[in-house]
């Protein structure tokens, strides 16, 4: 009878697995009929969103990284804010502030006014043209899924994602992000340029007479329960331990870390970065149909985790290096199973 029950069970996680893969391939359909290309991106995008963590998007004007965040909004069917960042937003043009209230016996009150800050799916367009005091107005938001104003802790809705887009630091009227608010996206990932074909789609796509609108395939409570199921999936201490030897050997500190390191890299990857390829790969296993998370896993998701947390020194800078070459030079040298005695 136990035996029994043992292979009801495996059965019914094939079938939640599977029925979970079909609904995430419907997703991935729905965003391509409106954003021509970007499979990476879009595949990176949604493993994200199932891992619960925020996004970075990073690439020239034009690439279509509003359109694509517009377009998950659209499918998923949660309720959705654009923040335009500028020079002169304000952070309580972010949160909210309070606002002076007439009664109708003319007595008053201050009441809270919410900001844009409190929908399911935030758009932080241009998050790198707004100074640093507006850029960390998203700080509580984005860890706490709070706001606080007034001395009052209000709670966001759920789900809570900060999708954001920045133009390359190199260009006029930027301001890099703090290193506390760029830990604090799970993943940044680089939307690059799309090829001549890819272009050509696009402008087949866009400059007719109706503009294409990507449908609604998700229904309310799915996607979270997406979130529950990524948590669920099993990562062994093998796993895991390589996913913190990834982490330490972003360290120019660590004596095992590679010489690209050593030479290059100011400051290592915190410990929220173990955290993002652990959940990252937990996600993808999902997106594969397996209960369980492998090393193939985490090293799928190393360099958008990974990225944005390897600070580099002016050597770097002067030799052209970057960040994705160190963190592919790490996943080469750091074998994935532990020598033995170690």
């Amino acid at each position: 009878m136990q035996a029994k029950t043992v292979k009801q069970g495996e059965a019914g996680i094939k079938e939640i697995l599977a029925t979970t893969g079909k609904r995430l391939e419907e997703m991935t359909a729905a965003l391509g009929e409106v954003i021509v290309g970007q499979r990476e991106v879009i595949h990176q995008v949604i493993t994200a969103l199932l891992a619960g963590g925020h996004v970075l998007l990073e690439g020239v004007p034009g690439l279509g990284k509003t359109a694509l965040v517009r377009a998950i909004a659209q499918v998923t069917g949660l309720s959705f804010r654009r923040l335009q960042f500028t020079p002169d937003l304000m952070p309580a043009d972010i949160s909210g502030t309070m606002v002076f209230r007439e009664g109708a016996g003319g007595e008053g009150s201050f009441q809270f006014e919410p900001g844009p800050i409190f929908a399911n799916l935030v758009l932080a367009d241009e998050i790198n043209r707004a100074t640093p005091k507006t850029q960390s107005a998203l700080l509580e938001a984005m860890q706490e899924g709070t706001v606080t104003t007034a001395g009052v802790s209000r709670p966001l809705p759920r789900p809570f994602f900060v999708l954001a887009t920045q133009n390359p630091l190199e260009m006029e009227g930027t301001y890099p992000l703090p290193e506390a608010q760029l830990d604090r996206f799970l993943f940044k990932i680089l939307v690059p340029m799309p090829a001549a074909d890819e272009l050509a789609a696009i402008a087949r796509l866009t400059t007719g007479a109706v503009t294409p609108t990507a449908p609604q395939v998700l229904q309310p409570g799915e996607l979270e329960q997406w979130q529950q199921q990524v948590r669920q999936v099993v990562v062994v201490t093998e796993v895991i331990d390589y996913a913190a030897r990834l982490v330490m050997a972003t360290h120019p500190g660590n004596p095992d870390r590679p010489e690209m390191v050593g030479r290059f890299v100011r400051f290592g990857a915190s410990p929220r970065a173990v955290q993002a390829l652990v959940l990252g790969a937990r996600a993808e296993a999902l997106r594969a149909g397996r209960p369980y998370a492998d090393y193939e896993d985490v090293r799928r998701v190393a360099l958008p985790a990974l990225r944005h947390r390897v600070l580099l020194n002016y050597e770097a800078l002067a030799e052209g290096v970057s960040s994705d070459m160190i963190v592919t030079d790490i996943l080469a040298r750091i074998p994935v199973a532990r020598e033995a005695g170690v």
